[in-house]
């Protein structure tokens, strides 16, 4: 099914005409409502009036997530505080959070977009759908909450963690419909296979964000879970979940270009690269009240195609996230990235999907420890054995990543297991 079949299915030159039009309107607006833009404008020498269409993107200034947390907490929004009918804040851990906010248009249309979200993903107003991501000041769980009410369907506002009651919901009230973190789905996973509880399910779709995930970890959650597993894309600054998704053929995640201009750039030279080459993502919001934002630099790598899908929408896709340019680990000169290792780890049936790399600095140079936590049926206390296991984990782990490692293995379910966003690195270097 698709939700809006007029703007999904649109052709390109229509949709780059829509995208310009609006552009324009909003680069006004933030000219004449926010201070920090109006300066940006004065400072690069350009008016409103020099955009034209969306071929004038580059003219235009980047916004920094540092730039928020320097106009803490109201100083980017657009309208008065009197129109803000919902605040959130994003889920950072390191310095201010960065604080949104919506007007009630703002909160229709992100309603709208994940309405069309998870309609690609086949979910119907029959569907029960369990929202296991949390509740509160971040965008996750409301998200998803008024997109599945849209539809019509039935939520579970469940929110995240209390594990028990998961299994209990999941089981008692029919759930067909998962949506939390890939990490936290995996938990799950062990936590019903410990129950006996996985034939007794009734679910047919996951659909999980929040956090960088590979097609291997989809496939291990496909298996264990016996589900479709679609990724979904967001981020609170922009507008949270919603801004992309996958539909059914699970092959790039179908932008909202109507509410949403995405750019890739060149991390370094901050060039705009060709569709279909691999780096930084930009979005600009073209519809938002509240906070509308020029070229926010959301640091996520990946890449993007206008190619139209066999599902018959013709937006732009963008493909799973290969990581975070402020995720990424620079050891000994080589760039390495968490995702990588999942790659690795996720197709090795003698281990979990559960990891931890640690870096540390020893006499001078950088070191990458990776801690595997060994599956029940192949955990041995053989020396030898476990021995021949972390020398073929090492070398595959080396090999993808071009740099030596020390590969510890630990005992089944002793890494510590996330109700939200798993914390995969330990970075012991001074900063």
């Amino acid at each position: 099914m698709i939700w809006n079949e007029y703007i999904e299915c649109m052709s390109r030159d229509e949709r780059v005409n829509l995208q310009s039009e609006r552009l324009r309107k909003m680069v006004e607006r933030l000219y004449s409502n926010v201070p920090f833009y109006r300066k940006k404008f004065q400072e690069a020498g350009i008016s409103p009036t020099d955009i034209k269409g969306i071929e004038d993107l580059p003219k235009l200034p980047f916004t920094y997530k540092q730039d928020l947390r320097d106009n803490y907490p109201f100083g980017l929004f657009a309208v008065p505080q009197s129109e803000i009918v919902r605040i959130h804040a994003s889920s950072g851990t390191t310095g201010k959070q960065t604080v949104v906010g919506y007007t009630r248009k703002d909160l229709d249309m992100w309603s709208e977009c994940v309405a069309r979200a998870l309609t690609s993903d086949g979910v119907s107003k029959k569907d029960i759908v369990q929202v296991g991501y949390g509740y509160g000041l971040f965008t996750g769980g409301f998200g998803i909450h008024y997109g599945v009410e849209k539809i019509g369907a039935s939520v579970i506002p469940i929110s995240g963690g209390n594990t028990h009651r998961q299994v209990q919901m999941m089981q008692d009230l029919k759930s067909t419909t998962l949506a939390c973190t890939p990490s936290y789905a995996l938990y799950l996973a062990e936590a019903l296979k410990e129950k006996n509880a996985l034939d007794s399910l009734k679910l047919q779709r996951g659909i999980f964000g929040a956090e960088p995930w590979t097609e291997e970890m989809r496939s291990q959650i496909q298996q264990k879970l016996n589900i479709k597993a679609f990724d979904i894309y967001g981020l609170s600054e922009i507008m949270g979940p919603g801004v992309s998704c996958e539909c059914e053929h699970q092959c790039g995640m179908h932008i909202a270009e109507d509410h949403f201009i995405a750019e890739i750039i060149d991390p370094v030279t901050l060039q705009p690269l060709p569709w279909g080459e691999v780096g930084e993502l930009v979005f600009t919001t073209i519809t938002k009240e509240g906070l509308p934002l020029l070229r926010y630099r959301t640091r996520d790598l990946t890449s993007i195609t206008i190619e139209k899908c066999e599902c018959g929408r013709t937006t732009a896709r963008m493909f799973k996230c290969k990581g975070r340019t402020d995720d990424m680990l620079i050891i000994r000169g080589v760039n390495v990235f968490p995702t990588q290792v999942e790659s690795v780890l996720c197709e090795m049936r003698e281990v979990s999907p559960h990891y931890q790399l640690i870096v540390d600095n020893k006499n001078n140079l950088d070191t990458l420890e990776v801690h595997v936590e060994v599956d029940e049926q192949f955990f041995s206390d053989e020396i030898r054995q476990m021995e021949m296991l972390s020398k073929k984990i090492k070398s595959q782990i080396e090999k993808t990543l071009g740099i030596s490692v020390i590969v510890k293995l630990v005992e089944p379910k002793t890494i510590e297991r996330s109700e939200g966003k798993s914390k995969r690195v330990i970075d012991k270097r001074q900063k």
